[in-house]
């Protein structure tokens, strides 16, 4: 795992539950983002507080891997705060990730998900509660966001697909040219 100076400024930050994940799913990522050359923050080595947050706005790019457990940390969710403030702004992209727990149950704190946040919700301020529930509700436009961008690269895709093709078709045209042409210059040759 790389680990970065504080003047470094990381690409991706890594949101997730330490316990479930860290040595599953993301240890995966982790592995793929290094072999890339992906520059990123994950808090292994941060201390949380100013540290991590500090990490956060760092970053770029925001990776929020929700799973069931994700709820029961008020890290978690605090981070999440933190990188909706920064998206609001315009100053982060959220990629929501939901590992093994429906987008629904997010949004609506319902199944094992609502069921973990509800208990860490007993022990809150009704404050920090509403912004976590803010939070947690606005991952449905960082999908809306993600689909948009996901179908402007499709787009983008088939447009040089079909480009590629009128080239193709055109070279064929071409080729086809000059097989005439070498063969009328064979017929007048001979």
């Amino acid at each position: 795992m790389r680990v970065f100076s504080t003047t470094d400024v990381h690409q991706v930050f890594f949101n997730y539950r330490g316990e479930e994940l860290r040595y599953s799913f993301v240890s995966h990522l982790i592995d793929a983002f290094e072999r890339h050359g992906i520059d990123f923050s994950v808090d292994k080595y941060e201390q949380r507080g100013k540290d991590l947050f500090a990490r956060i706005e760092e970053s770029k790019i925001a990776l929020a891997i929700f799973s069931t457990r994700y709820a029961e940390s008020s890290w978690c969710m605090d981070e999440l705060v933190k990188m909706k403030k920064l998206s609001d702004q315009r100053k982060l992209q959220i990629i929501p990730i939901f590992y093994k727990v429906s987008a629904r149950d997010v949004r609506k704190q319902t199944g094992e998900f609502g069921e973990n946040f509800w208990t860490l919700a007993k022990a809150s301020s009704g404050d920090q509660i509403k912004k976590w529930k803010e939070a947690l509700d606005s991952e449905a436009h960082f999908v809306k966001e993600i689909v948009k961008e996901v179908k402007r690269v499709m787009a983008a895709i088939k447009l040089q697909e079909e480009e590629e093709n009128n080239l193709e078709e055109k070279g064929e045209s071409l080729r086809i040219a000059f097989s005439m042409h070498d063969c009328f210059s064979i017929i007048i040759n001979c």
